[in-house]
């Protein structure tokens, strides 16, 4: 089952007003995201992969602990985070349905406070990664962070919200500045009925 990478679902000025361009855009989605397409379509041509979805793929080539993930894993994760983050931006859906204030008020105290870990969270990845989100198994939300291309899908969690903080998804725009990227996230770009839909 090979790869495909998908149409941004609004075009790529879509958020430029909102503090990410269209060349982030035309670098991260047409680039970046294409290049793990066409890695992990090479990777598993003629292997055990090749006729598996997705999220099997990344199940069964996570290595826990690992230094080095196998090529395989990187870019089937890196696919697959990618796929959710276009879906979990967008120019609508700037208000939170209540279902979703309601868990995350339960869950952390207030929507400001999700948003202060979730940020932190974010910033304090060292090097590269990814802030979540996430439903865990006991069906609590919880704000992680994983390195690299790891992501909730390797430990049974629900990613209801993934912010990507490779240097790619924020350089051109916010330059060496993390946390005003992830601020600006938060509050301008993610769309939350997206969200709230992954409930």
């Amino acid at each position: 089952m090979a790869f495909t990478l998908p149409d941004l679902p609004y075009a790529h000025d879509a958020l430029a007003d909102r503090g990410m361009s269209a060349e982030t855009f035309e670098y991260h989605h047409d680039i970046h995201h294409k290049a793990y397409v066409d890695n992990g379509n090479k990777l598993i041509e003629g292997t055990e992969w090749a006729d598996k979805s997705l999220e099997e793929i990344i199940k069964g080539t996570y290595q826990a602990g690992a230094v080095a993930q196998n090529g395989i894993f990187n870019n089937a994760s890196q696919h697959w985070n990618h796929m959710q983050f276009w879906e979990m931006m967008g120019p609508g859906g700037d208000t939170m349905p209540s279902e979703l204030e309601s868990r995350i008020v339960d869950a952390f105290g207030s929507v400001q406070k999700f948003k202060d870990d979730f940020a932190a969270a974010g910033a304090g990845q060292f090097g590269s990664g990814w802030a979540w989100l996430v439903v865990d198994q006991d069906g609590t939300l919880k704000v992680t962070k994983t390195e690299n291309g790891v992501n909730p899908v390797c430990f049974g969690q629900t990613a209801l919200l993934g912010c990507d903080v490779w240097e790619h998804s924020y350089y051109i725009d916010f330059r060496n500045k993390r946390p005003a990227y992830l601020s600006n996230f938060l509050d301008k770009l993610v769309n939350w009925e997206n969200v709230a839909s992954r409930l």
